[in-house]
């Protein structure tokens, strides 16, 4: 005895989850602007480490940014 192949279409759950793609746009990361102008070389987990880090009274600010769109935020 033979059998049909399954006719039945992958859950609804299952398909979307393969084929959902992160938004590039959402992908932001934090740093911190030092004093001349470049971006320090150390990433950071949040604002709050990069804040906790940065000295401003030297100049540094935090920013965010993202690579993709390369927009501020």
């Amino acid at each position: 005895m033979t059998t049909a192949p399954s006719t039945t279409a992958p859950s609804t759950t299952a398909a979307s989850t393969a084929t959902r793609q992160d938004d590039p746009r959402e992908d932001i990361e934090v740093g911190v602007l030092l004093g001349n102008g470049r971006l320090a070389g150390r990433s950071f987990c949040d604002r709050a480490e990069a804040e906790a880090w940065a000295r401003p009274e030297e100049g540094e600010q935090v920013v965010e940014f993202n690579h993709v769109c390369e927009c501020d935020m």
